[in-house]
Protein backbone atom coordinates (compact mmCIF):
# COMPACT_ATOMS: atom_id res chain seq x y z
CA UNK A 1 0.00 0.00 0.00
CA UNK A 2 1.21 3.08 -1.11
CA UNK A 3 1.68 5.61 2.00
CA UNK A 4 -1.23 7.99 1.41
CA UNK A 5 -3.16 4.66 1.09
CA UNK A 6 -3.96 5.99 -1.98
CA UNK A 7 -4.65 3.30 -5.38
CA UNK A 8 -1.96 3.49 -7.93
CA UNK A 9 -3.46 3.86 -11.78
CA UNK A 10 -2.59 2.51 -14.74
CA UNK A 11 -4.39 3.53 -17.45
CA UNK A 12 -3.86 1.25 -20.86
CA UNK A 13 -5.30 3.70 -23.89
CA UNK A 14 -5.35 1.80 -27.55
CA UNK A 15 -6.31 3.70 -30.89
CA UNK A 16 -8.79 2.20 -32.86
CA UNK A 17 -9.45 -0.99 -30.85
CA UNK A 18 -13.46 -1.73 -31.60
CA UNK A 19 -14.79 -3.72 -29.21
CA UNK A 20 -14.94 -7.16 -30.71
CA UNK A 21 -11.33 -8.09 -30.62
CA UNK A 22 -10.59 -9.98 -27.54
CA UNK A 23 -10.96 -13.30 -26.39
CA UNK A 24 -13.16 -12.13 -23.32
CA UNK A 25 -15.62 -10.57 -25.95
CA UNK A 26 -16.01 -13.95 -28.25
CA UNK A 27 -13.05 -13.74 -30.57
CA UNK A 28 -11.78 -17.25 -31.34
CA UNK A 29 -9.03 -16.35 -33.53
CA UNK A 30 -7.02 -13.66 -31.58
CA UNK A 31 -4.54 -14.43 -28.81
CA UNK A 32 -5.45 -12.60 -26.00
CA UNK A 33 -4.73 -14.63 -22.85
CA UNK A 34 -3.47 -11.65 -20.41
CA UNK A 35 -6.18 -9.44 -20.89
CA UNK A 36 -8.53 -12.05 -20.77
CA UNK A 37 -6.78 -12.35 -17.55
CA UNK A 38 -7.48 -9.13 -16.50
CA UNK A 39 -10.92 -9.67 -17.16
CA UNK A 40 -11.44 -12.26 -14.99
CA UNK A 41 -10.09 -10.27 -12.09
CA UNK A 42 -12.63 -7.46 -12.65
CA UNK A 43 -15.57 -6.08 -14.35
CA UNK A 44 -15.71 -6.46 -17.99
CA UNK A 45 -17.84 -3.88 -20.38
CA UNK A 46 -19.74 -5.67 -22.97
CA UNK A 47 -21.16 -2.07 -24.02
CA UNK A 48 -18.92 0.34 -23.69
CA UNK A 49 -19.05 3.55 -26.13
CA UNK A 50 -16.91 6.50 -26.60
CA UNK A 51 -18.46 9.61 -27.25
CA UNK A 52 -16.72 10.33 -30.73
CA UNK A 53 -15.88 8.34 -33.70
CA UNK A 54 -12.55 10.40 -33.88
CA UNK A 55 -9.37 10.59 -31.51
CA UNK A 56 -8.76 13.74 -30.28
CA UNK A 57 -12.42 14.54 -29.22
CA UNK A 58 -13.07 11.01 -27.73
CA UNK A 59 -9.59 11.66 -25.75
CA UNK A 60 -10.37 15.15 -24.37
CA UNK A 61 -13.93 13.70 -23.55
CA UNK A 62 -12.78 10.64 -21.10
CA UNK A 63 -10.15 12.47 -19.90
CA UNK A 64 -11.80 15.11 -18.38
CA UNK A 65 -15.53 13.28 -17.88
CA UNK A 66 -16.78 15.99 -20.22
CA UNK A 67 -18.51 15.65 -23.97
CA UNK A 68 -16.50 16.88 -26.73
CA UNK A 69 -19.23 20.08 -27.83
CA UNK A 70 -18.28 20.55 -23.80
CA UNK A 71 -14.50 20.63 -23.72
CA UNK A 72 -14.70 22.01 -26.98
CA UNK A 73 -11.86 20.24 -28.34
CA UNK A 74 -14.51 18.89 -30.96
CA UNK A 75 -12.50 18.14 -33.94
CA UNK A 76 -9.00 16.65 -34.52
CA UNK A 77 -6.29 19.77 -35.28
CA UNK A 78 -7.36 21.48 -32.16
CA UNK A 79 -6.23 22.70 -29.24
CA UNK A 80 -7.83 21.97 -26.04
CA UNK A 81 -8.37 24.85 -23.78
CA UNK A 82 -6.23 25.92 -21.13
CA UNK A 83 -9.16 25.86 -18.60
CA UNK A 84 -10.07 22.28 -19.00
CA UNK A 85 -8.67 20.01 -16.32
CA UNK A 86 -7.90 16.74 -16.80
CA UNK A 87 -8.12 13.81 -14.62
CA UNK A 88 -4.50 13.51 -14.50
CA UNK A 89 -4.21 17.38 -13.22
CA UNK A 90 -6.60 16.69 -10.71
CA UNK A 91 -4.97 13.33 -9.01
CA UNK A 92 -1.51 15.30 -9.40
CA UNK A 93 -2.91 18.50 -7.40
CA UNK A 94 -3.92 15.96 -5.21
CA UNK A 95 0.00 14.74 -4.48
CA UNK A 96 -0.28 11.70 -7.11
CA UNK A 97 3.16 11.33 -9.62
CA UNK A 98 1.30 10.99 -13.13
CA UNK A 99 2.97 9.98 -15.92
CA UNK A 100 2.33 9.23 -19.89
CA UNK A 101 3.95 7.14 -22.85
CA UNK A 102 2.90 7.09 -26.49
CA UNK A 103 0.14 9.97 -27.88
CA UNK A 104 -1.68 12.41 -25.94
CA UNK A 105 -3.34 13.59 -28.82
CA UNK A 106 -5.01 16.79 -27.31
CA UNK A 107 -3.84 19.09 -29.82
CA UNK A 108 -2.65 19.57 -33.38
CA UNK A 109 0.07 17.36 -33.84
CA UNK A 110 0.75 18.04 -37.73
CA UNK A 111 4.45 19.02 -38.59
CA UNK A 112 2.99 22.22 -40.00
CA UNK A 113 2.20 23.54 -36.61
CA UNK A 114 4.62 21.62 -33.94
CA UNK A 115 7.49 21.11 -35.00
CA UNK A 116 8.67 19.56 -31.67
CA UNK A 117 5.66 17.94 -29.44
CA UNK A 118 2.12 18.68 -29.28
CA UNK A 119 0.92 22.00 -27.53
CA UNK A 120 0.04 21.18 -23.69
CA UNK A 121 -2.47 22.65 -21.23
CA UNK A 122 -1.38 22.35 -17.59
CA UNK A 123 -2.22 18.64 -17.93
CA UNK A 124 -0.75 17.00 -14.65
CA UNK A 125 2.15 14.81 -16.22
CA UNK A 126 5.63 14.84 -14.60
CA UNK A 127 7.06 12.52 -16.99
CA UNK A 128 6.39 12.99 -20.68
CA UNK A 129 6.93 10.37 -23.29
CA UNK A 130 5.51 11.64 -26.11
CA UNK A 131 5.06 9.32 -29.32
CA UNK A 132 2.27 10.43 -31.67
CA UNK A 133 2.56 8.18 -34.37
CA UNK A 134 5.58 5.23 -34.92
CA UNK A 135 5.76 6.79 -38.75
CA UNK A 136 9.34 7.92 -39.80
CA UNK A 137 10.78 10.65 -37.79
CA UNK A 138 12.38 11.91 -41.04
CA UNK A 139 9.28 12.11 -43.19
CA UNK A 140 7.74 15.70 -44.39
CA UNK A 141 4.72 15.26 -43.00
CA UNK A 142 5.46 14.04 -39.71
CA UNK A 143 8.62 14.80 -38.36
CA UNK A 144 8.51 15.88 -35.36
CA UNK A 145 11.70 16.81 -33.47
CA UNK A 146 10.49 15.57 -29.91
CA UNK A 147 9.20 12.33 -31.15
CA UNK A 148 10.81 10.15 -28.16
CA UNK A 149 10.27 6.64 -29.96
CA UNK A 150 12.17 8.01 -32.58
CA UNK A 151 14.98 9.35 -30.41
CA UNK A 152 14.96 5.79 -29.54
CA UNK A 153 15.05 4.12 -32.63
CA UNK A 154 18.30 6.01 -33.72
CA UNK A 155 19.78 5.55 -30.48
CA UNK A 156 19.57 2.04 -31.23
CA UNK A 157 20.62 2.22 -35.17
CA UNK A 158 17.07 1.19 -36.58
CA UNK A 159 14.73 3.05 -38.53
CA UNK A 160 11.37 2.62 -38.67
CA UNK A 161 10.26 1.20 -42.80
CA UNK A 162 7.40 -1.05 -43.28
CA UNK A 163 7.56 -3.81 -46.10
CA UNK A 164 4.63 -4.38 -47.90
CA UNK A 165 3.55 -8.22 -46.94
CA UNK A 166 3.71 -10.58 -49.99
CA UNK A 167 2.77 -7.32 -52.52
CA UNK A 168 -0.28 -6.40 -50.23
CA UNK A 169 -1.02 -2.56 -50.47
CA UNK A 170 -3.08 -3.03 -47.22
CA UNK A 171 -0.75 -4.55 -45.00
CA UNK A 172 3.15 -4.14 -43.95
CA UNK A 173 5.46 -5.92 -41.78
CA UNK A 174 6.44 -3.73 -39.36
CA UNK A 175 9.20 -3.57 -36.49
CA UNK A 176 10.27 -6.50 -34.62
CA UNK A 177 8.19 -6.80 -31.68
CA UNK A 178 11.47 -5.49 -29.48
CA UNK A 179 11.64 -1.88 -31.40
CA UNK A 180 8.26 -1.63 -31.93
CA UNK A 181 6.39 1.43 -30.79
CA UNK A 182 4.03 -0.48 -28.98
CA UNK A 183 6.91 -2.09 -26.44
CA UNK A 184 8.36 0.88 -26.35
CA UNK A 185 5.45 1.92 -24.52
CA UNK A 186 5.26 -0.49 -22.37
CA UNK A 187 8.97 -0.14 -21.47
CA UNK A 188 8.35 3.37 -20.21
CA UNK A 189 5.71 2.51 -18.35
CA UNK A 190 7.59 -0.10 -16.45
CA UNK A 191 10.44 2.28 -16.02
CA UNK A 192 7.83 4.58 -14.41
CA UNK A 193 6.97 1.62 -12.15
CA UNK A 194 9.81 0.40 -11.12
CA UNK A 195 11.07 3.92 -10.21
CA UNK A 196 7.66 5.04 -8.20
CA UNK A 197 7.45 1.50 -6.53
CA UNK A 198 10.90 2.59 -4.89
CA UNK A 199 9.58 5.32 -3.00
CA UNK A 200 5.95 4.18 -2.72
CA UNK A 201 4.33 7.28 -4.31
CA UNK A 202 0.92 7.00 -5.70
CA UNK A 203 1.10 7.08 -9.15
CA UNK A 204 -1.42 7.59 -12.13
CA UNK A 205 0.64 6.19 -15.52
CA UNK A 206 -1.26 6.60 -19.40
CA UNK A 207 -0.03 4.01 -21.72
CA UNK A 208 -1.37 5.33 -24.67
CA UNK A 209 -0.10 2.58 -27.39
CA UNK A 210 -0.59 3.42 -30.99
CA UNK A 211 -2.00 0.37 -32.41
CA UNK A 212 -4.16 -1.09 -34.01
CA UNK A 213 -4.03 2.21 -35.68
CA UNK A 214 -3.40 1.89 -39.04
CA UNK A 215 -0.81 1.55 -40.84
CA UNK A 216 -1.47 -2.31 -40.21
CA UNK A 217 1.62 -3.21 -39.62
CA UNK A 218 2.28 -6.15 -36.82
CA UNK A 219 5.83 -7.89 -36.66
CA UNK A 220 6.26 -10.59 -38.76
CA UNK A 221 6.45 -13.10 -35.70
CA UNK A 222 2.64 -12.05 -34.91
CA UNK A 223 1.36 -11.76 -38.58
CA UNK A 224 2.43 -15.57 -39.46
CA UNK A 225 -0.54 -16.72 -36.84
CA UNK A 226 -2.79 -15.86 -39.00
CA UNK A 227 -1.36 -16.20 -42.87
CA UNK A 228 -1.69 -19.77 -42.55
CA UNK A 229 -5.34 -19.67 -42.22
CA UNK A 230 -6.64 -16.59 -44.13
CA UNK A 231 -9.34 -18.27 -45.55
CA UNK A 232 -11.03 -19.10 -42.09
CA UNK A 233 -11.17 -15.70 -41.43
CA UNK A 234 -15.07 -14.49 -41.83
CA UNK A 235 -15.20 -11.37 -44.17
CA UNK A 236 -16.24 -7.89 -43.82
CA UNK A 237 -20.14 -7.73 -42.18
CA UNK A 238 -21.37 -6.21 -45.66
CA UNK A 239 -24.03 -7.20 -47.89
CA UNK A 240 -24.09 -4.85 -51.24
CA UNK A 241 -26.87 -2.25 -52.11
CA UNK A 242 -27.19 -1.39 -47.58
CA UNK A 243 -25.56 1.58 -48.12
CA UNK A 244 -28.14 2.92 -50.61
CA UNK A 245 -30.11 4.66 -48.00
CA UNK A 246 -27.50 5.32 -45.77
CA UNK A 247 -25.08 8.72 -45.44
CA UNK A 248 -23.53 10.31 -47.84
CA UNK A 249 -20.07 10.24 -46.05
CA UNK A 250 -20.37 6.35 -46.27
CA UNK A 251 -21.19 5.94 -49.80
CA UNK A 252 -18.21 8.44 -50.51
CA UNK A 253 -16.14 6.23 -48.84
CA UNK A 254 -16.87 3.27 -49.99
CA UNK A 255 -16.37 4.49 -53.27
CA UNK A 256 -13.25 6.50 -52.24
CA UNK A 257 -11.10 4.32 -49.92
CA UNK A 258 -12.02 5.48 -46.54
CA UNK A 259 -12.04 9.10 -44.98
CA UNK A 260 -8.36 10.55 -46.59
CA UNK A 261 -8.89 8.66 -49.71
CA UNK A 262 -6.48 5.86 -50.05
CA UNK A 263 -7.29 4.23 -52.84
CA UNK A 264 -6.11 0.76 -51.64
CA UNK A 265 -8.81 0.70 -49.12
CA UNK A 266 -11.77 1.02 -51.60
CA UNK A 267 -13.58 -2.02 -50.79
CA UNK A 268 -14.35 -2.93 -54.17
CA UNK A 269 -10.99 -2.90 -55.51
CA UNK A 270 -9.94 -5.38 -52.71
CA UNK A 271 -10.16 -8.99 -53.06
CA UNK A 272 -11.53 -11.29 -50.58
CA UNK A 273 -7.55 -12.40 -49.67
CA UNK A 274 -7.14 -8.35 -48.90
CA UNK A 275 -9.93 -8.18 -46.68
CA UNK A 276 -9.09 -11.39 -44.47
CA UNK A 277 -5.50 -10.29 -44.42
CA UNK A 278 -6.48 -6.80 -43.07
CA UNK A 279 -8.17 -8.18 -40.42
CA UNK A 280 -5.52 -10.77 -39.66
CA UNK A 281 -2.78 -8.37 -39.39
CA UNK A 282 -5.03 -5.77 -37.31
CA UNK A 283 -5.73 -9.37 -34.94
CA UNK A 284 -2.14 -9.68 -35.23
CA UNK A 285 -1.50 -5.63 -33.49
CA UNK A 286 -3.54 -6.89 -30.78
CA UNK A 287 -1.93 -9.55 -30.02
CA UNK A 288 1.17 -7.81 -29.51
CA UNK A 289 -0.80 -5.74 -27.32
CA UNK A 290 -1.69 -8.52 -25.19
CA UNK A 291 1.70 -9.72 -24.79
CA UNK A 292 3.13 -6.29 -23.65
CA UNK A 293 -0.33 -5.64 -21.41
CA UNK A 294 1.55 -9.42 -19.55
CA UNK A 295 4.66 -7.98 -19.21
CA UNK A 296 2.77 -4.72 -17.15
CA UNK A 297 1.06 -7.31 -15.02
CA UNK A 298 3.85 -8.94 -14.32
CA UNK A 299 5.87 -5.74 -13.22
CA UNK A 300 3.01 -4.95 -11.16
CA UNK A 301 3.34 -7.96 -9.23
CA UNK A 302 6.78 -8.31 -9.11
CA UNK A 303 7.31 -4.53 -7.14
CA UNK A 304 4.38 -5.74 -4.90
CA UNK A 305 1.95 -3.28 -6.67
CA UNK A 306 -0.51 -5.31 -7.93
CA UNK A 307 -3.15 -5.68 -5.28
CA UNK A 308 -3.02 -1.51 -5.39
CA UNK A 309 -3.56 -0.28 -9.10
CA UNK A 310 -6.53 0.06 -10.67
CA UNK A 311 -5.84 -1.25 -13.95
CA UNK A 312 -8.11 0.29 -17.08
CA UNK A 313 -8.04 -1.38 -20.19
CA UNK A 314 -9.93 0.29 -23.06
CA UNK A 315 -9.80 2.34 -26.46
CA UNK A 316 -10.16 5.54 -28.05
CA UNK A 317 -12.99 4.32 -30.36
CA UNK A 318 -12.83 1.80 -32.92
CA UNK A 319 -12.35 1.05 -36.44
CA UNK A 320 -14.42 0.40 -39.61
CA UNK A 321 -12.42 -2.78 -41.09
CA UNK A 322 -14.32 -2.93 -43.95
CA UNK A 323 -17.82 -3.64 -42.29
CA UNK A 324 -20.59 -1.68 -44.21
CA UNK A 325 -18.14 -1.40 -46.89
CA UNK A 326 -16.00 0.82 -45.78
CA UNK A 327 -12.28 1.12 -44.04
CA UNK A 328 -11.01 3.45 -41.38
CA UNK A 329 -13.03 5.82 -39.00
CA UNK A 330 -15.39 9.01 -39.99
CA UNK A 331 -18.83 10.02 -39.20
CA UNK A 332 -19.72 6.58 -38.44
CA UNK A 333 -21.56 5.20 -35.59
CA UNK A 334 -21.65 1.86 -36.01
CA UNK A 335 -20.61 -0.45 -32.84
CA UNK A 336 -17.46 -1.00 -34.97
CA UNK A 337 -16.62 2.02 -34.82
CA UNK A 338 -18.15 3.66 -31.00
CA UNK A 339 -18.40 0.50 -29.01
CA UNK A 340 -14.72 -0.17 -27.34
CA UNK A 341 -13.51 -2.57 -24.88
CA UNK A 342 -13.46 -1.69 -21.22
CA UNK A 343 -12.11 -3.65 -18.31
CA UNK A 344 -11.32 -2.43 -14.95
CA UNK A 345 -9.74 -4.48 -12.10
CA UNK A 346 -8.57 -3.69 -8.78
CA UNK A 347 -7.85 -6.66 -6.33
CA UNK A 348 -9.87 -7.06 -3.73
CA UNK A 349 -11.96 -3.35 -4.44
CA UNK A 350 -13.66 -4.56 -7.59
CA UNK A 351 -15.68 -7.42 -8.02
CA UNK A 352 -13.93 -10.17 -9.93
CA UNK A 353 -14.95 -11.87 -12.92
CA UNK A 354 -18.06 -10.75 -14.22
CA UNK A 355 -20.03 -8.97 -16.88
CA UNK A 356 -21.99 -6.11 -17.64
CA UNK A 357 -24.18 -5.52 -19.92
CA UNK A 358 -25.07 -2.03 -18.61
CA UNK A 359 -24.65 0.66 -21.08
CA UNK A 360 -21.96 3.09 -20.17
CA UNK A 361 -19.77 5.72 -21.61
CA UNK A 362 -16.26 6.42 -21.44
CA UNK A 363 -17.30 10.05 -19.90
CA UNK A 364 -18.20 7.70 -16.75
CA UNK A 365 -14.64 6.65 -16.25
CA UNK A 366 -12.84 9.73 -14.70
CA UNK A 367 -16.14 10.45 -12.21
CA UNK A 368 -15.17 6.69 -10.84
CA UNK A 369 -11.95 7.40 -10.61
CA UNK A 370 -12.26 10.21 -7.94
CA UNK A 371 -14.60 7.81 -6.32
CA UNK A 372 -12.47 5.06 -6.06
CA UNK A 373 -9.42 7.73 -4.74
CA UNK A 374 -11.87 9.27 -2.08
CA UNK A 375 -11.33 12.72 -4.03
CA UNK A 376 -13.63 15.23 -4.15
CA UNK A 377 -16.06 15.57 -7.13
CA UNK A 378 -15.20 17.71 -9.99
CA UNK A 379 -18.61 20.33 -10.65
CA UNK A 380 -17.22 20.59 -14.49
CA UNK A 381 -17.99 16.72 -15.02
CA UNK A 382 -20.78 15.64 -16.73
CA UNK A 383 -20.26 11.52 -16.72
CA UNK A 384 -21.84 9.23 -14.20
CA UNK A 385 -19.47 7.63 -12.60
CA UNK A 386 -19.41 3.84 -12.35
CA UNK A 387 -17.58 2.94 -8.89
CA UNK A 388 -20.98 2.05 -7.16
CA UNK A 389 -21.72 -0.77 -10.30
CA UNK A 390 -17.62 -1.68 -9.94
CA UNK A 391 -17.70 -2.76 -6.32
CA UNK A 392 -21.37 -3.99 -6.52
CA UNK A 393 -23.35 -1.12 -4.78
CA UNK A 394 -25.43 -0.97 -7.67
CA UNK A 395 -27.08 -3.15 -10.49
CA UNK A 396 -24.29 -4.84 -12.71
CA UNK A 397 -26.24 -4.31 -15.52
CA UNK A 398 -27.89 -0.94 -15.27
CA UNK A 399 -25.98 2.17 -15.43
CA UNK A 400 -27.50 4.53 -18.06
CA UNK A 401 -31.04 4.49 -19.91
CA UNK A 402 -28.73 5.69 -23.52
CA UNK A 403 -25.90 6.43 -25.14
CA UNK A 404 -24.56 10.05 -26.74
CA UNK A 405 -21.95 10.01 -29.15
CA UNK A 406 -21.21 13.05 -31.83
CA UNK A 407 -19.18 14.37 -35.13
CA UNK A 408 -18.98 17.84 -35.30
CA UNK A 409 -16.81 18.65 -38.00
CA UNK A 410 -14.31 16.16 -36.51
CA UNK A 411 -12.05 15.73 -39.53
CA UNK A 412 -10.74 17.89 -42.06
CA UNK A 413 -11.34 15.15 -45.23
CA UNK A 414 -14.76 15.98 -44.88
CA UNK A 415 -15.94 18.85 -46.29
CA UNK A 416 -17.85 18.52 -49.20
CA UNK A 417 -20.23 18.23 -47.51
CA UNK A 418 -19.30 18.82 -43.81
CA UNK A 419 -20.59 16.39 -41.45
CA UNK A 420 -22.47 17.64 -38.63
CA UNK A 421 -23.87 14.30 -36.81
CA UNK A 422 -25.31 13.12 -33.59
CA UNK A 423 -25.70 9.26 -31.94
CA UNK A 424 -28.11 8.19 -29.49
CA UNK A 425 -29.04 4.47 -28.87
CA UNK A 426 -31.13 2.85 -25.84
CA UNK A 427 -31.28 -1.03 -25.37
CA UNK A 428 -33.06 -1.27 -28.11
CA UNK A 429 -32.60 1.28 -30.99
CA UNK A 430 -30.05 3.52 -32.02
CA UNK A 431 -30.50 6.61 -34.12
CA UNK A 432 -27.82 8.88 -36.02
CA UNK A 433 -29.22 12.21 -36.91
CA UNK A 434 -27.31 13.73 -40.28
CA UNK A 435 -27.68 17.73 -39.36
CA UNK A 436 -26.71 19.16 -42.62
CA UNK A 437 -29.26 16.90 -44.54
CA UNK A 438 -32.08 15.52 -44.54
CA UNK A 439 -31.21 12.26 -43.55
CA UNK A 440 -30.36 9.69 -40.71
CA UNK A 441 -30.13 6.25 -39.70
CA UNK A 442 -32.40 4.59 -37.37
CA UNK A 443 -31.07 0.31 -36.08
CA UNK A 444 -33.72 -1.81 -34.03
CA UNK A 445 -30.37 -3.71 -32.45
CA UNK A 446 -32.70 -6.41 -31.11
CA UNK A 447 -33.75 -7.28 -34.63
CA UNK A 448 -30.93 -6.29 -36.64
CA UNK A 449 -27.78 -6.05 -34.69
CA UNK A 450 -25.39 -6.33 -37.46
CA UNK A 451 -26.72 -2.94 -38.32
CA UNK A 452 -27.84 -3.42 -42.12
CA UNK A 453 -31.35 -1.68 -42.14
CA UNK A 454 -31.76 1.18 -41.83
CA UNK A 455 -35.75 2.24 -41.03
CA UNK A 456 -34.66 6.11 -41.37
CA UNK A 457 -37.85 6.01 -43.80
CA UNK A 458 -39.82 2.97 -43.11
CA UNK A 459 -43.04 4.70 -41.86
CA UNK A 460 -43.88 1.30 -39.35
CA UNK A 461 -40.91 2.60 -37.31
CA UNK A 462 -42.03 6.53 -37.12
CA UNK A 463 -43.20 5.90 -33.54
CA UNK A 464 -39.77 4.47 -32.66
CA UNK A 465 -37.64 7.53 -34.76
CA UNK A 466 -39.79 10.10 -33.74
CA UNK A 467 -39.07 8.96 -29.71
CA UNK A 468 -35.43 8.56 -30.86
CA UNK A 469 -35.64 11.63 -32.28
CA UNK A 470 -36.82 13.43 -28.88
CA UNK A 471 -34.17 11.70 -26.88
CA UNK A 472 -31.64 12.84 -28.66
CA UNK A 473 -32.54 16.35 -28.80
CA UNK A 474 -32.79 15.91 -24.87
CA UNK A 475 -29.11 14.67 -24.83
CA UNK A 476 -27.84 17.34 -26.33
CA UNK A 477 -29.76 19.66 -24.70
CA UNK A 478 -28.26 18.20 -21.70
CA UNK A 479 -24.60 18.25 -22.70
CA UNK A 480 -24.43 21.66 -21.98
CA UNK A 481 -21.64 22.96 -19.60
CA UNK A 482 -22.12 23.06 -15.92
CA UNK A 483 -19.31 25.52 -15.47
CA UNK A 484 -19.64 28.11 -14.50
CA UNK A 485 -21.40 27.01 -11.43
CA UNK A 486 -24.62 29.04 -10.58
CA UNK A 487 -23.62 31.22 -7.30
CA UNK A 488 -26.74 32.02 -5.99
CA UNK A 489 -30.30 32.25 -6.65
CA UNK A 490 -30.66 35.23 -8.65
Amino acid sequence: MSVQGKPNILWICTDHQRYDTLGCYGNTFVNTPNLDRLASTGVQFNYAYSQSPVCSPSRASFLTGRYPRTTRCRQNGQVIPRDEKLITKIFADSGYNCGLSGKLHLAPANSSVCRTTEQRIDDGYSVFNWSIHPMDFNSPEHGWANNEYHVWLRRNKQVYNPIPYNGSRQVSIGMPEEFHQTTWCTDRAIDFIQANAIHRNPWFFSINIFDPHHPFDPPAEYLERYTDRLNGIPLPNYVPGELDNKSVYQRLEHANGGYNRQKEFIYDSMSDNDHRLVRAAFWAMIDLIDHQVGRLLNELEQCGELDNTIIIFTSDHGEMLGDHGVYLKGPHFYDCCVRVPLIISWKNHITANVKSDALVELTDIAPALLEAAALPPEPGMQGKSLWPLLCGKAPLNYHRDDIYSEFLHAMPWHTDPKAYMTMLRDSQYKIISDHLHDSGELYDLLNDPNETHNLWDDPSYNAARFRMLKRLCDRIALTCDPLPPRLANF
